[in-house]
């Protein structure tokens, strides 16, 4: 198979602006409710943004002296500030329960087209990626996009909002004062842009950094018991302390420069707030503003330098969002399995006559593994395909069922090109029982029937006893309503085997499909369930691989490969009296 591709971890956003545009569009059905949420979250800094002048008011008549306060005044602004500080606040906590909606939905909607998308991809996409990383994708990349979608957009716009309300009331009140804010605000702003081209692509690789962890946790937490048969557990230790060790320090290095632009903001507008401060005493002084200004002045200042602060420590979760985005975006773009000619037949009425007509392939195109292939396997005959490991038989089988397509020659079958035929037809035409089982958390009724949705109690315990497996179902508590672990991890690997092969029992087509299908049972076993697959492969074109030579004696045509050509063919008793490859394969598992 192709070599899984190395994570890459120098990936960084190249086009913030786009992702942050095709996010928007996946929320196009809700551009109505968006729209209503920025009218509300205008409405809601508008209402908080007379808070402050409501506030300089009521000072500047506390301030009148003794004898001189209208405390009929100071009540109504007092009153009047509190309808609105609480106005703001409830429209503030509806905006967040709708984007917290929006949220959940935009989550929904991105797993949706990332599961089809995975469904549509083509099988060499999974040999070339670690499913852990797929996984993360579809999970931790996912929730931080959704996260960041309904909080920091709203964040983003409620402080736009405030720091243009804010610094035309600051320009009302005093001119001057303004300009100090107008030396500050620029720094901020500098230092924010500068640490934010050098964080970002720190968030990317921290990204790629926990697809890689996941990708090695899956692996070895599937291959736990190999693990511990090889007592390999403290280089495993080692290798994720070091993977870990990776991640950690991605997750550090993102954080420790996103984490640093907050302080440093605020630190440079507090700078601004003392010079307020202090040219606004010169001022009231003066004469030239009151001290209801200066009060009011200072609160809009901190509303204005505010929301430019929590920008800066909100920056990370958007890189962080905009990063795991991409990597979302670009499992979305990849090439998907090529679509079915316009014209492509659907194949029906099977016969089961199938053959490769000089047929070349590589998984990549600098490493070409099968050479000039040519055989015919007419209906109803078995073809064993035998070989060292590494030869290319399993390629064989994954041309037959289009798996990937050949590079140049043709296979037909039934006189039918394949290239011209759907592959759901194609595909359908072949039933497959593989040397890697595969069962999902559920009973082993609904294991046997997944071949066969219509397939009837009766069927399915038929099945179960053409393969030899009844007895031990009817052993079990609850019989087929048994509930298997994920990927049957409850029951043995012969057993699971021949949960698959009668799984096969019950679809209902014409050609079959065995990659060393009894490698996992023991030899009684074994002998049995080659009664019970000789009653299987009955007038169905049959292709086994086998490395037990001695399962394959009765084949109709024995292919033997090697370094990808077919170096010999034949039946076991001509390949034998011509002792060549195969004669000498078949006295090498007796020797």
């Amino acid at each position: 198979m192709v070599q899984r591709e190395k994570i890459a971890v120098r990936h960084k956003p190249k086009d913030a602006k786009g992702t942050l545009l095709r996010l928007l569009r996946y929320t196009s059905e809700y551009k109505w409710i968006l729209l209503l949420v920025a009218a509300l979250c205008v409405t809601s800094n508008v209402l908080a943004l007379f808070g402050p002048s409501l506030a300089g008011k009521a000072i500047g008549e506390a301030a009148a002296g003794a004898g001189k306060v209208n405390f009929e005044r100071v009540g109504h602004y007092a009153r009047r500030m509190l309808l609105f500080y609480v106005s703001s606040a409830v429209l503030s906590y509806v905006i967040n329960v709708i984007m917290m909606y929006v949220g959940r939905w935009l989550g929904k909607k991105l797993r949706a087209d990332i599961f089809g998308k995975l469904m549509r991809l083509p099988v060499g996409y999974f040999d070339r990626n670690q499913a852990g990383d797929i996984i993360s994708r579809v999970s931790y990349d996912v929730d931080v996009v959704c996260t960041s979608f309904s909080t920091d957009l709203v964040q983003i716009l409620t402080s736009v909002i405030t720091v243009i309300g804010s610094f035309g009331m600051m320009f009302i009140i005093s001119p001057p004062l303004v300009l100090i804010t107008l030396v500050t605000i620029p720094m901020a702003v500098i230092y924010t842009n500068r640490m934010g081209k050098k964080t970002r692509p720190l968030f990317s690789k921290r990204s790629a950094k926990y697809g890689e962890m996941n990708g090695f946790v899956e692996e070895m937490f599937s291959g736990h018991r190999t693990i511990l048969a090889y007592a390999h557990e403290e280089a495993v230790a080692r290798n994720f302390d070091k993977i870990n060790k990776e991640a950690a320090d991605g997750f550090y290095n993102a954080e420790y420069y996103g984490m640093s632009m907050g302080p440093t903001v605020g630190f440079i507008n507090n700078l601004g707030l003392a010079l307020i401060c202090m040219l606004g005493s010169v001022y009231y002084l003066k004469g030239i503003v009151s001290l209801g200004q200066i009060s009011s002045f200072i609160l809009y200042s901190r509303k204005f330098s505010g929301p430019i602060n929590e920008i800066a420590n909100i920056t990370n979760e958007i890189f962080s969002a905009l990063s795991a985005a991409e990597r979302v975006f670009r499992l979305l773009d990849e090439q998907e399995e090529v679509q079915d000619a316009p014209d492509a037949a659907v194949l029906t009425d099977v016969k089961g006559d199938v053959e490769l007509d000089h047929v070349s392939f590589g998984y990549v195109p600098a490493r070409t593994i099968l050479h000039d292939v040519s055989l015919k396997a007419p209906a109803g005959r078995m073809v064993a395909i035998v070989g060292p490991t590494g030869a290319g038989k399993t390629t064989i089988i994954n041309l037959l069922m289009r798996f990937y397509d050949v590079d140049s020659g043709q296979i037909l079958v039934d006189g039918k090109e394949i290239l011209g035929l759907t592959r759901a037809s194609l595909r359908g035409a072949y039933t497959m029982v593989l040397q890697d089982t595969w069962l999902f958390g559920g009973t082993i009724y609904d294991n046997i029937a997944y071949g066969n949705d219509h397939a009837t109690m009766e069927q399915v315990i038929a099945a179960a006893k053409a393969a030899r497996i009844h007895n031990f179902i009817m052993s079990l508590p609850d019989g087929y309503q048994t509930v298997i672990g994920e990927d049957g991890g409850n029951i043995s690997k012969g057993q699971k085997q021949m949960l698959t092969i009668a799984r096969a029992y019950l679809c209902d087509s014409r050609m079959l499909i065995l990659d060393e299908a009894t490698s996992n049972v023991d030899t009684t076993t074994e002998q049995q369930i080659q009664k019970a697959m000789r009653k299987l492969m009955a007038d169905k074109t049959c292709f086994v691989i086998a490395h037990r030579l001695s399962t394959i004696q009765n084949a109709d045509l024995i292919l033997v490969v090697d370094g990808g050509d077919i170096v010999e063919q034949g039946t076991h008793r001509t390949l034998m009296d011509r002792k060549g490859f195969y004669y000498k394969m078949y006295h090498s598992q007796f020797e």
